[in-house]
């Protein structure tokens, strides 16, 4: 129980910090705005490639 709340507060901190990049990226996508948001924000996209992998870990 405290491991899933640990992951959706951690989720959610990562979508709060990404929210006016997502929203650029969703409105107008380019390769250039992908890497101006990935190379602003590394650890929130580094976050969320490695969720599904810390969901299985922890889960077990």
């Amino acid at each position: 129980m405290k491991l899933t709340f640990y992951l959706i507060i951690l989720i959610s901190l990562v979508f709060i910090d990404l929210s006016t990049e997502l929203r650029i990226l969703i409105d107008h996508f380019s390769f250039t705005s992908l890497y101006f948001a990935i190379s602003k924000h590394p650890l929130a996209f580094f976050i969320l490639l490695s969720y599904p992998y810390l969901y299985n870990n922890l889960k077990k």
